[in-house]
């Protein structure tokens, strides 16, 4: 299988086909060198989400909502191409990880999870 690769899981009763492949589109044209696979999956059961490389990006259920465009763009960024700048689509907002090592790194408590900070010697 070409890496890396991009897998929507769309519902087929909820008729999100043209969401899946409307961000499906935009993926392919953003990160043209970068994505060796986009796959549309069809499931069912109100299920909308998005992997990276089998890793679970976005889920719509856990999310309570559908994802922005440029969210999309930003968390499969992070994944496959941290460096790449994203033009309009970019903001100064750090995903979740990454906020989630800065903040494990620099002190003894963690302000995004109830978990201590690791030791890092």
């Amino acid at each position: 299988m070409p890496s890396p690769r991009v897998e929507i899981q769309y519902c087929t009763q909820c008729r999100w086909l043209l969401r899946a492949g409307w961000t499906a589109q935009e993926l392919l044209t953003t990160f043209i060198d970068s994505i060796g696979e986009v796959a549309l999956v069809p499931k069912t059961g109100g299920v909308f989400a998005i992997y990276v490389d089998g890793e679970l990006v976005f889920d719509r259920k856990t999310e309570g909502r559908f994802p922005e465009m440029k969210e999309v763009k930003q968390l499969v960024r992070n994944k496959i191409a941290p460096e790449m700048p994203l033009g309009h689509s970019d903001t100064a907002v750090k995903s979740q990880a990454q906020k989630l090592e800065e903040s494990h790194s620099s002190s003894d408590t963690c302000e995004i999870c109830p978990a201590p900070a690791p030791k890092i010697e």
